[in-house]
């Protein structure tokens, strides 16, 4: 809950010149003892692609501030028309009302300002080099645009809620030790059996055959034991052959070798030339 709350703004010499300074009528109400003062402050924003034009038109401290409802004068100086491209001059802008506690903004009002000439001829035809004598200036009082922010006051009690909030005891642990360690050995022991049934197309091939046969629940031991019998002969032999292939592989191994020492051609990595485009908005 804020302390300070903003009840109303009303903008008093308006429409006036372009070189008339801003008045504004502010009330607020507070509602408990402050130790420090209010900051107001008021921005005009020279140019609507940079912020390199904004200028603050003044500021103002207010306090010490009693409890309950308060109101009081504030009074800018125009803006410096020289630090303003002419092409700005004219237009629609914007003026930025804001007020902030211990260097903490916690309000904000925008208001659009119209400048245009006082007769329909130039608005018609407006010369190359503004008149700023013969410019006017309208603040559309009516819609402003009112922003708040939540702020830390005096206690302690009336900071905001920090997001995300503080968890010590979770930050002293990882996250893998407590969330997704089961999830993990799964995923461990099914990539394990996916790289078995790939080493051994052998297994495939007779899991493809036997496709459609039943298998007996309890199997017969002499079938069994005439069985191991035939694997280890036919194991005897591949082993022989797979010497013989062993020796042939390393010959060309060491071609194999020699091509991978060859220096391949540089060539482009794809990579795009990073580009970006700066909008400033206000």
């Amino acid at each position: 809950m804020s302390v300070v709350s903003l009840l109303g703004v009303n903008v008093l010499n308006n429409p006036a010149k372009f070189g008339d300074s801003y008045q504004f009528e502010i009330t607020f109400e507070c509602l408990e003892s402050l130790q420090k003062d209010l900051e107001w402050k008021l921005t005009y924003v020279g140019s609507a692609t940079s912020d390199e034009h904004d200028q603050e038109l003044d500021s103002l401290l207010v306090g010490p501030i009693p409890v309950g409802v308060n109101k009081f004068i504030f009074e800018a100086d125009p803006p410096d028309t020289s630090r303003i491209p002419d092409a700005e001059i004219l237009g629609v802008t914007v003026i930025l009302l804001t007020c902030a506690y211990d260097s903490r903004e916690f309000v904000r009002v925008g208001y659009y300002v119209n400048n245009e000439y006082d007769s329909d001829e130039l608005n018609a035809d407006p010369p190359p080099k503004p008149i700023l004598d013969r410019v006017r200036r309208n603040v559309l009082a009516e819609k402003p645009r009112v922003t708040r922010f939540a702020i830390k006051w005096d206690s302690d009690a009336s900071a905001p809620a920090e997001y995300p909030p503080d968890q010590p005891e979770a930050d002293l642990t990882a996250d893998g030790e407590e969330y997704g360690a089961e999830e993990a050995e799964e995923e461990e022991e099914e990539l394990a059996e996916g790289v078995e049934a790939v080493a051994d197309p052998d297994a495939m091939v007779d899991d493809t055959a036997m496709a459609g046969a039943e298998v007996p629940l309890v199997a017969n031991e002499e079938d069994e034991d005439a069985g191991s019998e035939d694997l280890e002969a036919e194991s005897s032999g591949s082993e022989d052959e797979e010497l013989e292939e062993e020796e042939e592989v390393e010959g060309d191994g060491d071609e194999a070798m020699e091509m991978d020492g060859v220096e391949k051609p540089n060539g482009t990595n794809g990579a795009a030339v990073p580009h970006a485009d700066a909008i400033m908005a206000h």
